[in-house]
Formats: C-alpha cells, structure tokens, sequence
C-alpha cells in the first residue's frame, strides 16, 4: 500500500506523539538541557544539484525564510525533535536513489516510505516545521561519513548550540560527536544559498547513505 505523507498525515503522527509526550511526562521533571557548540560557516559555495532540482517539483518548499531565528530549546521542543527522528527512522525504508529512481543521486519526499539520508532529512524538516519549528534553524546539511562518503544531515540551530539528526542513528548529537567532516550547508537567511564549513574541502558530488 502507498504511504502519502500528507499536511494532514503529518499533522496526526505529529499529535500522536505530542499527546504520547503530554501523557507520559510531568511538568519540571526532565533533566537537565543538553548544549553543543556552534559551527564556523564560511563563504558562500556551490548549491547541492539535489536541492536545486527538488526545489524545481516543490517551489513552496524553497522560499527564503523568515526573520533569521534560532530555536529556543526546551525539554518539549527537544522531546518533539527526537520523537520525529526516531519515527521517521523508523518508518523509511532505506533505499539507494539508483535502486529508487535509477539516477545516481535525487532529492524528494519518501513517499512511498522509501529513500536515503536526504529523503529522511527532507521528510524531518518538513514535520518539524508543521509543528512550528522556525524554517531558518532546520538546515540541510552536507557531510562525508568515515569512510569519506558523501552524506547529508539535517542541522537544527538552538539557542543552546547545533544538534544533528541522522537517519544512521536515533541519537540527537552535537555535531564533534558525528564522526563526519561537515562540508557545506544552508544559510540560516536563504535555503538556497549555501555556505561552507570549517577548513575547505572538496565536496562530495553526491550523497547517497
């Protein structure tokens, strides 16, 4: 059967879990707030070819964002992020985009609950932002895995320093406790201009994990 990740199913599995959320904790009673640090971006640098042509099928999803904010991190906001994490982990199927599309790198919903890191990516950020999460802390993210693969992240920017959330892991972390080379991501003032990370380096021409 398809799955059609829809406004409206969005907005059930979101409640769902806020509800399982409410139910299951006590005002006051989570520890203690995690904090990470935050990256050095540098210039401007080349756009992804998967972002430019996803944002070719859904043009709504790429316009430049609103007043630049982080998100304030609270134990619900944290609770929310690592609820979707976990469920779209969950729930995708992992796919390699020539065994899905049979082109060698494309950026899209997982529609059919099938896809790879930027299909999951992808699928977080457009939940967090039905729950009110502000576009310009969700940035999508380009890495190289251990083994120097091409891979892709979403970065979400608090208040309180940038967490990762990965299809590779359920662990919402800091970005030094990844293991990957950060290598590009968007800019917090336009999704589609993106900036470099740290000390430069090649990109990778696609990503595909």
């Amino acid at each position: 059967m398809r799955k059609s990740w829809t406004g409206a199913f969005l907005g059930a599995v979101v409640a769902t879990t806020a509800v399982m959320y409410a139910s299951s904790t006590t005002p006051g009673a989570a520890g203690p707030l995690p904090s990470a640090g935050f990256a050095q971006t540098g210039a401007s640098t080349s756009v992804p070819y998967g972002w430019v042509d996803f944002c070719r099928r859904y043009s709504g999803e790429c316009d430049a964002s609103e007043a630049m904010q982080p998100l304030r991190l609270t134990a619900r906001s944290l609770k929310t992020v690592t609820t979707i994490n976990k469920w779209v982990n969950a729930n995708i199927e992992p796919l390699s985009d020539m065994q899905h599309w049979g082109v060698v790198d494309r950026w899209d919903y997982p529609n059919d609950g099938k896809g790879d890191c930027e299909d999951y990516l992808l699928l977080k950020r457009k939940m967090l932002m039905e729950e009110g999460f502000p576009r310009s802390a969700l940035l999508v993210t380009v890495v190289k895995d251990k083994k120097g693969e091409g891979h892709a992240v979403l970065t979400i920017k608090t208040d309180r320093g940038e967490f990762i959330l990965d299809n590779m892991t359920d662990r919402i972390v800091s970005a030094d406790k990844t293991g990957y080379r950060f290598v590009k991501r968007q800019s917090q003032q336009d999704p589609n201009v993106w900036v470099s990370i740290g000390e430069p380096t090649e990109a990778p021409a696609y990503v595909s994990r």
